[in-house]
């Protein structure tokens, strides 16, 4: 055997010329960043979402949340959202305002994905500042993001005249709430809205690009009636006062999420069923009310997205028209909506009732990925003998496999009911899962096994503490 194959042997052993080899570390190799191990981020935002088509009493959850809570966020929608909290026997609206701003030692933040009716912002405040002390200092606790849209007063007369158009065309509206949600966000998408940004900043800007998109809705509907000087006086009679409020909501929010641990609540408005993209469409809001929607309506990255509660009525409702399969024409269904004062807050519609739609709320929790469920006025059913929920969809004879975008095959489903023995006593006294009566333990065990999410509130009452926390 030679040399050279005697010294390959012998650093294959990790010996040279019978000396152990030296490893010589590498010259300036820079020490390994701590930024590349992976952090779970310091605060996570808990995030309420409707689970159905809206009404379902997100505001109660929101409210319970809220109590402890440092920053309360609205993050989609406007003014068309309709909330009530019951504090301290004092009814509240909310529409615009975050029903967190009843707890004086929260911030809210009304997000860059909400659209800002301003007239409406200020009547709001000074309407609930009537009814009792919850609203006492808001302006002092109400920051809004300086890349929220504007809803303007001809937005919402557009609203008005696109719906008499559709009621006239196809002898159908959408049942929008004409607060101009719709023809904000259409703004908005069509880049010739203007921000909150605009107007706390030159006015003579501001009013220039505001007669600009004032014209394009004239040339667009010649009946519709603006004031554009009135409408720019009565905003440029805002600034001064918005003006404190304004922040740069992307800055606010990642403070918030990086800084010293905060509990940061979203309260969602409208719901999964009336999103733009996962309702159904087109009787929808124009804004993603999905888990979605809070990542874009607030500048949070997924990463911070903690809890996300789906709140669902023990029965379902729905506001206007459009498909609503387990819908009830009949005695039951005037009787949910006596008993529940199914009247919208914003509208003061009565809304269509029916039995709970568990197909319905489980394709809101595969969009939304709900951690637990709020179930919301069970006591509504305290009266009935017997209670039905929806558990499976037919077309044609057929089992539908999904809850289905087309809304000509909704509008055709036969549903299979689960039908379950009623209480036929009063749940409102109830303060915990142990009150209630066997049967509607029963009810509640059948959703959360239908759906594999657990039950973790349930409301049986109009007040904060009739909100029984099951764990």
């Amino acid at each position: 055997m030679n040399m050279a194959s005697n010294s390959n042997m012998a650093n294959v052993n990790g010996q040279e010329n019978g000396e152990p080899v030296v490893k010589r570390p590498r010259e300036n190799v820079p020490p390994e960043s701590p930024l590349r191990s992976s952090k779970e981020p310091v605060n996570k935002v808990t995030v309420v979402l409707g689970a159905q088509w809206g009404d379902e009493g997100k505001g109660k959850v929101v409210d319970l949340l809220a109590m402890d809570a440092d920053i309360v966020c609205r993050c989609q929608g406007g003014n068309n959202a309709g909330h009530t909290v019951v504090v301290d026997s004092v009814e509240y609206d909310f529409h615009l305002l975050p029903s967190g701003v009843l707890n004086k030692k929260a911030i809210s933040f009304i997000g860059n994905g909400v659209v800002v009716h301003l007239p409406g912002l200020f009547t709001e405040a000074e309407s609930n500042l009537k009814k009792g002390k919850g609203l006492q200092g808001w302006e002092e606790r109400l920051k809004i993001s300086d890349r929220a849209h504007i809803v303007f007063n001809f937005h919402q007369a557009v609203d008005g005249i696109q719906e008499q158009q559709r009621q006239q065309q196809e002898g159908k509206n959408l049942g929008t709430t004409k607060k101009g949600i719709g023809p904000a966000y259409s703004s908005k998408a069509a880049r010739n809205g203007l921000r909150v940004c605009d107007l706390v900043s030159d006015f003579k800007v501001f009013e220039d690009k505001f007669r600009m998109l004032a014209e394009h809705f004239l040339a667009m509907y010649p009946n519709l009636n603006v004031d554009i000087d009135g409408e720019l006086e009565q905003l440029k009679g805002y600034v001064e006062r918005l003006r404190p409020l304004v922040t740069d909501g992307v800055y606010f929010m990642h403070k918030a999420l990086t800084g010293p641990s905060k509990k940061i609540l979203v309260e969602g408005a409208n719901a999964a069923l009336l999103d733009i993209d996962f309702g159904t469409y087109p009787f929808v809001t124009s804004s993603n009310c999905t888990v979605g929607g809070v990542c874009t309506g607030l500048g949070v990255p997924p990463s911070h997205v903690g809890r996300v509660y789906g709140v669902v009525k023990a029965y379902t409702t729905r506001v206007g028209v459009g498909a609503f399969p387990t819908e009830q024409d009949n005695e039951t269904g005037a009787l949910l909506q006596s008993r529940g004062r199914e009247v919208g807050v914003t509208t003061g519609r009565k809304r269509r009732c029916g039995w709970l739609d568990l197909i319905l709320v489980r394709y809101a929790h595969m969009v939304n990925g709900f951690s637990a469920i709020a179930l919301t006025k069970l006591d509504i059913l305290d009266t009935l003998p017997e209670i039905k929920v929806g558990v499976a969809y037919k077309v044609d004879g057929e089992p539908l496999p999904s809850f289905p975008a087309n809304m000509d095959v909704l509008t055709r489903v036969t549903v299979e009911y689960k039908t379950f023995p009623g209480w036929c006593r009063t749940t409102e006294a109830a303060r915990s899962l142990t009150d209630l009566p066997p049967q509607a333990q029963t009810y509640i065990r059948f959703i959360e096994d239908f759906l594999q999410v657990p039950v973790k509130w349930v409301g049986v009452g109009k007040s904060r503490e009739s909100m029984i926390k099951l764990y």
